[in-house]
């Protein structure tokens, strides 16, 4: 079977799955990665993500990861949201949660996109081949190997954006040992527009094209254990649970193309500090049953609640964070004791 006229038809059942945009990279495509990822840790500018530095190795070097491969087929689902997630920033009684963590788990449902795609492909291309498939949990690079596909380029906040797309969009990777046409890689179309650097209530980039995840609010309500350095915490205002000022002031966002998974749709919205401030651990899972929130646990996400409640500025939460105090994991009773500070 003919390569070419079998991309031609994936990329006609990738968009029937679902999938925005579908791009062809060879495993080898980012050479620059490997030298990139190794600045970046030796920065220290992971933080406490030591996974990243665990496996460099694979994630700086596509072709290392499965020297069999022949292909990465790259692809875009957008999950562009409704409304204007900062919005949410002018109601400090309220939580800010990303707009990625508001519907469903998203590694759960673009993973079982790419199996099916996968699967299709299998059986068009006959015996002897494989496929291997990936969404944000494997040591892969995501973003570089979406440019190399063609799919858009980095932009300064290091996100993948796309002058078709915007930046709202889950990237899937499916390896495979079928050697496919590949595409052109994507230019940076950026220019001198500084948007996503000038919003970022922290200053997480140091320069365009970089992140100090340290600084980083999505790092810092997500991956972040223990304490939030205090000089930080006023700067993170009502935002519990990831942070998308970079990605909601882009302008290339005006070409942005509606979600088409139900999933993605907000089940959990903005809801109220007080009520999450009561969540215990049973509680915490019930509510965020088959939400990727559900991975920090518990008093994480209190820890978050608690440091929005301190910059809240209302007075009417100190009962909510008094009733914390004596919280028995530690970092939940010390950001109860600063947000009553705060509060005073």
């Amino acid at each position: 079977m003919k390569t070419a006229s079998l991309k031609e038809r994936l990329s006609d059942q990738a968009r029937a799955e679902g999938f925005a945009a579908m791009g062809i990279c060879a495993p080898d495509a980012i050479p620059e990665a490997a030298a990139r990822l190794r600045t970046f840790l030796a920065e220290g500018h992971h933080g406490q993500m030591q996974w990243m530095a665990d496996r460099s190795d694979w994630r700086g070097n596509p072709a290392a990861l499965w020297p069999e491969a022949r292909s990465v087929i790259m692809l875009a689902e957008a999950y562009t949201p409704e409304t204007d997630p900062l919005a949410i920033l002018s109601h400090p009684d309220r939580a800010a949660i990303s707009v990625y963590a508001q519907g469903k788990d998203y590694h759960d449902l673009v993973k079982r996109r790419l199996k099916r795609l996968g699967r299709w492909l299998l059986d068009q291309a006959g015996q002897g081949e494989a496929i291997k498939v990936f969404v944000d949990t494997a040591p892969v690079m995501e973003k570089p190997l979406a440019q190399a596909a063609g799919l858009g380029w980095q932009g300064k906040h290091t996100n993948l954006l796309s002058r078709n797309l915007g930046n709202w969009v889950f990237l899937g990777a499916i390896f495979t040992t079928i050697d496919l046409p590949k595409d052109a890689p994507e230019s940076q179309h950026c220019g001198s527009c500084t948007a996503c650097l000038d919003i970022c209530p922290t200053r997480a980039f140091p320069a365009p094209f970089r992140l100090d995840a340290r600084r980083c609010i999505s790092y810092l309500t997500i991956e972040h254990k223990g304490p939030v350095d205090p000089d930080l915490r006023p700067l993170m205002g009502n935002r519990i649970y990831g942070c998308d000022d970079c990605l909601a002031i882009c302008p290339w966002n005006k070409f942005a193309k509606a979600a088409s998974e139900i999933g993605y749709q907000p089940r959990i919205g903005a809801p109220d500090l007080a009520e999450l401030a009561t969540l215990d651990d049973t509680a915490f899972r019930a509510s965020f049953a088959g939400s990727p929130i559900k991975r920090i646990g518990r008093d994480r996400f209190i820890r978050n609640v608690l440091y929005a409640i301190g910059n809240s500025g209302l007075p009417s939460l100190r009962p909510v964070a008094q009733a914390l105090t004596a919280d028995p994991d530690p970092t939940v009773a010390e950001a109860a004791q600063w947000a009553l500070s705060r509060l005073s």
